[in-house]
């Protein structure tokens, strides 16, 4: 814990841990140098099976041949999108694309077409990288059916292919990348339904995931199981990044099941895992009811929501581990707060933890800019090393969302103690928080009102004791609405997740004085039980 004693809500950075200047191939090559022969990545198959494995050296030595590969195809500085769910073959494209200075543009694999035709032509990418299939999800024929739609794209490859290996017409080559250089473009929606890319650096990365793989207490004789999406920055970055900086095992799973994952903690030896409140709790349920020796764990860490304290009690008894919570955006690496493995079940339950390495934190009031006083609630902003470099081809956004002066604005509310805690206690932005994963109600909204039924539509967060939150369509419709066709619309328009799950009818909205909906009122009134659901 850091000794702080605030008069105000700005927590100075903290040198407890340096920041590096190397890049995400560099580090690559500095671990295989100093543990060639230590495990670095072992594959668990969708059913559960343990598949390939890696050492530190083998890793370096395919992230190189890929990269050698890639090089021959594309110029340092493109763009190239992966659309797959979890596989060594996605750790690897990842290394190789930072070895070979490529951006990498991370997909969700649930992404429909429309979805996936954005990022590619946002991010102008040259190439896209997939599977055949996911989950009943046909990417290969709708990749191919998209690329074809923009000229941009020059190459669409099977990531389990040979093909991924196949060499071009340039020479091969490896360019000097610096810290400082873009090595991903992650998306994130905002609130006005087109999401933004985020540019992340080298150094962000890097950085960020040695400030929370320390925080963790991970050290070269750790095994962390990732059951994390790689598209996220929470599985290719916190976690994946994180073993690296440590000189760790990954155990990577390709789907979560908590059985699965659970036999996996076991058999591995395991020591932290990572996951969201929803995968926490399937995780305890399946240990209540088949439990497993889990006397290695030490450490769950858990992000993307408040957590009761229950959960936290059904941790220490069921898997007699550690628990941790952190708070954080893509647009920031992702880890801003987290916890220290000493703080009690009251800031961990009540807060976000105190500021990462080199890291200031500051609650900034909304109007004016400036720091509020300790416990005044204002926007969150941080600043330091794993500040994006901007939003991709959107100055606007970019200049809306880091100020001049480098704070980077959330557009969440908090507060903070004296000792530099942060409690989050809302959201500016009208985000909802469903399972630990963002949605946002403008990209739904839009969806909904391309509907021939739909007139006027408001997409609002709903309180659920599973999830959190529960995405809740408010619509006035051009007659009597058809719940199963509205569902279907949406799950052919978007992620299955992105689905309201609570649909009703109105005959109006309420409205404020300059006619905008009071979704809060909206809210309010449903959990006052005065709608119907459809």
């Amino acid at each position: 814990m850091y000794d702080l004693t605030l008069s105000v809500s700005h927590v100075p950075a903290q040198s407890d841990l340096d920041t590096r200047e190397i890049t995400i191939g560099a580090l690559l090559r500095e671990v295989a140098v100093a543990r060639p022969d230590t495990e670095a990545l072992v594959e668990v198959r969708q059913d559960g099976s343990t598949g390939r494995r890696w050492t530190y050296a083998g890793l370096l030595a395919d992230a190189e041949r890929l990269a050698m590969a890639l090089s021959t195809r594309f110029d340092p500085g493109e763009r190239i999108v992966v659309w797959s769910p979890n596989s060594p073959d996605w750790v690897l494209m990842e290394y190789a694309c930072a070895l070979s200075g490529l951006v990498l543009v991370t997909a969700n694999p649930a992404f429909q077409a429309r979805e996936l035709a954005y990022v590619l032509e946002q991010s102008g990418a040259v190439a896209l990288f997939l599977v055949e299939e996911f989950r009943g999800n046909p990417m290969g024929r709708i990749g191919a059916e998209v690329a074809a739609s923009i000229p941009s794209v020059r190459e669409v490859t099977d990531m389990e292919s040979a093909v991924l290996y196949a060499e071009g017409s340039r020479p091969p080559a490896l360019p000097d990348v610096a810290p400082g250089d873009a090595a991903m473009i992650q998306y994130t929606s905002g609130t006005t339904g087109f999401p933004k890319g985020a540019v992340l650096s080298h150094r962000g990365l890097v950085n960020n995931a040695r400030f929370y793989a320390s925080r963790c207490g991970a050290t070269k004789a750790t095994t962390w199981v990732n059951i994390m999406p790689m598209f996220h920055t929470s599985g290719c970055g916190m976690v994946t990044l994180g073993c690296l900086q440590a000189g760790c095992r990954m155990v990577l799973i390709s789907l979560f099941d908590p059985d699965i994952v659970l036999d996996q903690l076991e058999a591995s030896g395991a020591d932290i895992i990572l996951g969201v409140p929803t995968m926490v709790v399937a995780l305890l349920d399946a240990q209540e009811k088949r439990p497993r020796d889990l006397s290695a764990l030490k450490l769950i860490s858990c992000g993307g929501s408040m957590v009761a304290p229950e959960l936290v009690r059904r941790v220490q008894n069921l898997m007699g581990a550690g628990f941790s919570t952190l708070y954080g955006q893509t647009e920031h690496c992702p880890v801003i707060t987290q916890h220290h493995l000493s703080d009690s079940i009251d800031d961990i339950c009540n807060t976000a933890g105190q500021p990462v390495a080199q890291t200031e934190v500051s609650i900034r009031s909304v109007n004016d800019n400036l720091a509020v006083a300790i416990g005044e609630v204002g926007e969150i902003c941080a600043r330091g090393p794993c500040v994006m470099l901007e939003y991709n081809d959107n100055p606007k956004a970019t200049s809306e969302t880091v100020d001049a002066m480098g704070w980077l604005h959330t557009g969440d509310l908090g507060r903070m103690d004296t000792r530099g805690y942060v409690t989050v206690t809302g959201r500016i932005k009208e985000m909802i928080i469903r399972g630990g994963e963002n949605h946002f109600p403008a990209e739904i909204e839009n969806c909904l009102l391309e509907h021939a039924g739909v007139a006027e539509v408001a997409v609002v967060g709903l309180p659920d004791p599973k999830w959190g939150e529960v995405i809740g369509a408010f619509i006035r419709g051009t007659g009597p609405l058809d719940k199963a066709a509205l569902h279907a619309h949406c799950r052919a328009n978007m992620s299955p997740q992105k689905t309201p799950n609570v649909w009703v009818q109105v005959e109006s909205f309420p409205l404020t004085g300059s006619g905008k909906i009071q979704k809060f009122v909206l809210r309010d009134r449903f959990v006052a039980g005065e709608f119907n659901e459809l």
